[in-house]
Parts: structure tokens; sequence; C-alpha cells
């Protein structure tokens, strides 16, 4: 249970329902087709949650938000802040499209998939959700579904909050929305959270040995916002957040060998933006600039120990995005361009990943009577990049064989087959075996 306090420059009173999502069919959607829209003309089924919404269910995670939607399936290993993996509809969770005010949110490690068990809830305005393939628009990682986390406000007012909970659960929130002028609007914010957690209990290779402690959480958040309105149709806004987060988990325990029990994550993100908003042409270009740095490591040595491992990641993109209205509909055009590098620092693996994808799309939506008509197509032009020595990278493309079979132990390397050169669609760190043939393969 947590006990939450408030202070508020105004005061309301909220009537609750019994299903807290907004249902009505005028409410405005952004990420269907990137531009604002009433749910009723959209066709694929969308869930609007709200701010009012997430405090009125006291969720103290982005993960306790999305397992109220319907369709939506969340793992996590533990409590607060433990590794997270999101599944809409049965699909693979790298086939679901997490979006932070409309940009990918930075996914340039591993796996694919979205972890949201580090993303501050305090950063939460707004969540769209859409079940059902949305691939067209955003490409093959909507094949599941697609869910917006919109971090601006819509109202002015300043709140601060406190609430406590079991586990030592404490949150303290203070944010801030003023308008400067009749064209300029500024938000910032602040927030501490911090619990305890509780006991996972993991046994070591030996089968006795545990690790009896708890597995704790704890999150600072930073987050500003400056936007202007340059005339009634043109607009453009800054902003930038950041957080700090630390989380306790149970890890591999080999007596004698340093224990990595502690995740320390540092991230930070920057977006610019420009519109305009006519009556009949809307526009938009976004640039994004996000960077992170993922620690494990054991707290007696300290995450700068040769033990610990670092990995690095920096996600840019650029988005141009167009909509005209034709007749009782509008046609869609834009164009996508993401760039995602990660450097891994272990004592195992030194190479990076690179990749780049660019992707041009088309949609039109047409009322025809009561009847909405859709058409759509996109295109993605993925390239990466295996970097085997530091600034020398190695195409991964038709040559990928010679790569793959020149690859030590540790390296990382994208999916490819030929032959006896086989890797896999994620991104993976590669051991060498001999096949039947006696030439060399490579296994996961």
């Amino acid at each position: 249970m947590i006990k939450k306090a408030s202070l508020l420059t105004a005061c309301s009173v909220t009537a609750f329902s019994a299903w807290a999502q907004d249902t009505s069919p005028d409410t405005l959607v952004v990420t269907a087709n990137r531009f604002e829209q009433p749910r009723s003309t959209v066709l694929a089924p969308t869930t609007v949650v709200t701010r009012q919404d997430i405090d009125r269910w006291q969720s103290t995670s982005v993960n306790d938000v999305l397992r109220r939607l319907p369709g939506v399936d969340i793992t996590q290993n533990g409590g607060s802040g433990q590794l997270s993996s999101i599944f809409i509809r049965g699909t693979n969770a790298s086939h679901v499209l997490v979006l932070i005010d409309g940009v990918r949110l930075n996914l340039a490690g591993v796996s694919g998939s979205a972890d949201l068990s580090q993303f501050p809830i305090a950063l939460v305005q707004r969540v769209e959700y859409i079940r059902g393939p949305r691939s067209a628009v955003y490409g093959s990682d909507a094949i599941g579904g697609v869910v917006n986390i919109i971090t601006t406000r819509d109202e002015p007012g300043t709140e601060i909050s406190a609430g406590w909970g079991s586990n030592s659960y404490q949150n303290y929130d203070v944010s801030t929305q003023q308008q400067l002028g009749d064209k300029t609007r500024v938000t910032l914010l602040g927030d501490y959270a911090h619990t305890h957690g509780y006991d996972v209990v993991a046994y070591g290779n030996t089968g006795t040995q545990a690790q009896t402690d708890n597995d704790g959480f704890l999150s600072k958040t930073l987050y500003g916002a400056l936007e202007h309105n340059f005339t009634d149709a043109w607009s453009g806004f800054v902003r930038g957040y950041g957080y700090d987060n630390r989380t306790n988990y149970d890890a591999y325990y080999s007596p004698g060998s340093p224990l990595l029990d502690t995740r320390k994550l540092y991230s930070q993100s920057w977006d610019a933006g420009l519109r305009y908003n006519g009556e009949l042409i809307k526009s938009q270009l976004i640039t994004s600039y996000s960077h992170s740095k993922d620690y494990n490591y054991d707290p007696h040595y300290g995450r700068y120990d040769s033990s610990a491992t670092l990995d690095e990641m920096k996600q840019y993109t650029v988005q141009w995005a167009n909509n005209v209205i034709v007749g009782h509909g509008s046609i869609g055009a834009g164009v996508d361009w993401q760039k995602q590098t990660t450097t891994p620092g272990t004592g195992y693996v030194e190479d990076g990943y690179d990749q780049r994808n660019t992707g041009i799309y088309l949609t039109g939506l047409q009322q025809v009577g009561d009847l909405p008509l859709k058409a759509q197509h996109a295109v993605t032009i993925t390239h990466s990049l295996v970097v085997m020595e530091p600034g020398k990278p190695a195409p991964v493309g038709n040559s990928s064989k010679v790569i793959a079979s020149l690859l030590p132990t540790g390296h990382l390397i994208r999916h490819q087959i030929w032959g006896n050169c086989m890797a896999s669609t994620e991104i993976r760190i590669w051991t060498r075996r001999k096949a039947n043939s006696g030439k060399a393969r490579l296994k996961a």
C-alpha cells in the first residue's frame, strides 16, 4: 500500500470510473499516423492513459501502468528496476515498439527489445497504446504494437508530491510548468525514488551459495522543456531529460570471485523540433540524441574495477513527417533516419556495433460514408557494421562469410547464413566450434 501526499496550486475534483482509460471517440491521438487525429478515425484499436489515471492507480513504475492495458503481458525478474520484457498479443518482445515523445527508445543494446523497468514513472504524462501492427508507419519493430510515452504536460501549474510504502518505498516529486509571455512555455521536473526491495534468492553453481540480500532500486531524474510559438502556424521546442539509476540484483555467485550484482545506469536524451500546423498541410522535423552508460559491478570493488562491465550506447534520430488534408481524408509521407552504436567494454568483448536505418513511408486515409479506407506503404534500408578493431569497421553484407570465418571468440556479428557460416538475427557474442565437414562454424 502506498500513501501519497500532494500540494497543488489548484484543487479539483476528479470523477472515478471503473475503467480508467479514456474511451471518448473525440480524444486526439498522435501515435497512429504521427499527427493529431480523433481516435474515432484510427482503424487500429487504441488506448489512452492520462496522468490522472496513473495517479489514481498509484502506479510506481511504467510496467505497473502497462500491465493494465489489454493484450499486454509483462515479465520481470523481481521487483522495481529488475529486467523486464513487454509482449503484445503473444508477439516477441522485439516486435513491440516503444516511443518516448514519438522517438524510439534507445535500444542499441544486444536484445533489441524494450526494457522499461529503468524509465522513471515521474516523466510519464500520457500513454498512447496501439495494439496491432503499425509496420507501414514505424517499421518491423511495430509488428505487435506501439507504446508511445508522452512527457509533455497539458496544463500549467506547480505540483509537489511525496509517497511512502512498503519495503521502505519513498518518492518525492516536484514539477512546474510556467507561461513566459504569450508564446513561450517552460517545464521543469525533478524526482527521487528509492526502495529497499525484497530478497530474490539465487543459488550459485554449487547449489549452496545463496545471496540473502534485498534487491533495491534508486532513481534520480531531471527534466526540462522549452516550447515557443513563432506564429500561429510555426512552433518549435527543445527538451532534455536524464536519470541516474542504481539496481541491486542476484547474479551468478562463485566463491572467491567478484560478485557483479549491482547495475548503475546513466541515461540522457535531448530532442529539438520545428512544427508547421496549417489548415491543410502539417509538417514536423524532429532531431534526437540519447546516450546511456550501463555498468554492472561488485560494489565492494566499484564500477571502475577490472571485473566490472560497461555497455555504452548512443542513438541519433532524424524524423521528417508530413500530412496533407485531401477531401474527407489525408495523405501522410515522411522519412526516418536513425543511427545506433554500442561499445561494450568488458574483458571478453571489446568490439562495437554500428547500425544505420533509413525508412520512407506513405499512407492514405479516406472516409467513404461511414467506412474509412486506408492504404499504406513503407521501405526501410538497414546498414550494419561490425567494428573488429578500434576505428576499423568491416561491413556486414556479401562479405560476411569472410568476416565470420575470421572472427575470434567473443566478437559480435549480425545474422547471416551462407554455407558453413551461421549467426543469429540478433547481435550476439560468438564462440567457435568445428562442423562435421571440418570447417569452422560460429554458434551462440
